[in-house]
């Protein structure tokens, strides 16, 4: 199989697993696509860990969750100098830590303090991690899904804007429909009887890291037209200048998105047009991910949320406004 069939192949085993949300599994694939990290956001039960792991089991990866809590210590996300005593002496050796995976799950990044979300800032954007002066490089294959839970006030510790930043994309994580829920019900009873039987079919063979480095390649290489990065570029200004547009948007945005926005929409548009069979990218690729790269980027005013409107409303309102080209 080439990189598209194969990939195609990860999205159709994460559906098997996640029943209803299909817009979740592509944020996901996308995400692994365009090499970012990923803030992934709902209430509890919502199957969030459960979609990052049906990716790791899925892809020939390295899987880690390191559960996040207010006593966690940046040494135990990043690793730290063990004193080992041999035959020939003691020497310092580097343990690495849980950080050192292919896909990271940072569970409920949330509730631990300001200095262990930070530990996670060089592994993210610079693929490496330093302790004590010395530099470890993160495998080839690297991706932070970290989840939080948007409901529970204490105990925990809002991430602040520059790390918020760093992340390609916000993905939210919605209750399914009805029909989807009758289908989760079933898909847990089959497995619970499965294990309770010992039976179960085999699993089939990961699909191989080289898959994503050989679609990687293939995404980089998609045609962006000179239009289209006008088009992302407007929008992002939009954010900055909402006056521009309207009365309403002025009052309603504190803080537009920064260039990272800009770099994310063209990452996230073009593998979204390579998922879609297309080797150009066309309004309808921006517009599909335009809130998952503005939902974290875009800091509304207090006038907003008293006007009851959400980040959502706010970017929709301003991709109506911005002409197509």
């Amino acid at each position: 199989m080439n990189a598209f069939e194969q990939i195609t192949a990860l999205q159709e085993r994460m559906g098997q697993t996640i029943i209803g949300q299909r817009d979740v599994i592509e944020r996901l694939v996308i995400g692994l696509l365009a090499n970012g990290n990923l803030l992934i956001e709902g209430l509890p039960g919502l199957a969030k860990t459960r979609a990052v792991k049906a990716m790791s089991k899925n892809l020939e990866a390295d899987f880690s969750r390191i559960q996040f809590t207010p006593d966690l210590l940046p040494s135990d996300v990043t690793g730290t100098e063990v004193y080992h005593q041999g035959p020939e002496g003691g020497q310092f050796r580097f343990e690495q830590g849980p950080i050192f995976a292919n896909i990271v799950l940072a569970d409920e990044i949330n509730r631990a303090p300001a200095k262990v979300q930070a530990a996670l800032l060089e592994a993210m954007e610079e693929r490496q991690v330093t302790v004590s002066g010395t530099t470890h490089k993160m495998p080839p294959l690297f991706i932070v899904m970290a989840t939080q839970n948007p409901i529970e006030q204490e105990g925990t510790y809002p991430l602040p804007e520059a790390q918020m930043d760093r992340f390609l994309m916000h993905v939210q994580v919605l209750y399914p429909p009805v029909e989807d829920e009758v289908e989760v019900i079933r898909l847990v009873r089959g497995e619970e009887q499965g294990a309770q039987s010992g039976g179960g079919s085999e699993a089939p063979v990961s699909i191989p890291q080289q898959a994503v480095f050989d679609a990687r390649a293939e995404i980089a290489a998609i045609h962006v037209a000179e239009a289209m990065d006008r088009y992302m570029a407007d929008l992002v200004q939009a954010t900055r200048t909402p006056d521009a547009l309207s009365e309403d948007l002025a009052r309603w945005i504190e803080i537009g998105a920064s260039p990272r926005g800009s770099l994310a929409l063209d990452k996230c548009a073009r593998a979204h047009a390579w998922l879609r069979g297309r080797d150009y990218v066309d309004p309808a690729d921006v517009r599909a991910i335009v809130n998952d790269v503005f939902r974290h980027r875009v800091a509304l005013s207090f006038e907003a949320q008293g006007d009851g409107k959400t980040t959502d409303q706010v970017i929709d309102e301003i991709v109506a406004l911005v002409a197509l080209p």
